[in-house]
């Protein structure tokens, strides 16, 4: 099964009920959080379930766009057990400069504090800029 589809009604205050087979497949149960992305372009919103412990941040980072960029990126956040929930990369300027905006969680890795991140994040050659901001 890839996806199950299901109607759901906003109420008066903006709330929506999950229905049972989706909760039940993700395993959502009550006091879980869920991190809510909304894409204005696409127009479509995405629930991610969290884990309890979840600690996560938004990092944006100008890169330059040229082949194996995108995985000396994700090796570099894998190697340090940071955990990528959501990831969106565009080529703004085609074998030039790129853009990857992600959400991590870094419940499980050693990072120390967003500053430690960035200034580790600009050790990678092919980064060029770096915004790290803290979610939860």
């Amino acid at each position: 099964m890839m996806s199950i589809e299901e109607t759901v009604k906003v109420d008066s205050k903006g709330r929506i009920t999950i229905p049972a087979s989706i909760r039940d497949l993700f395993n959502i149960r009550e006091g879980m959080y869920l991190l809510m992305i909304a894409d204005r372009n696409s127009k479509e919103i995405k629930l991610v379930p969290l884990p309890i412990a979840a600690k996560l941040m938004r990092i944006r980072v100008l890169i330059e766009d040229r082949v194996g960029v995108l995985a000396e990126l994700t090796n570099f956040l894998a190697g340090r057990n940071i955990d990528i929930v959501s990831t969106k990369c565009v080529v703004l300027k085609r074998e030039e400069l790129g853009e990857c905006e992600m959400i991590v969680d870094i419940s499980r890795s050693s990072v120390a504090s967003t500053d430690s991140l960035i200034s580790e994040l600009k050790t990678l050659e092919s980064v060029k800029e770096v915004e790290v901001t803290v979610l939860t």
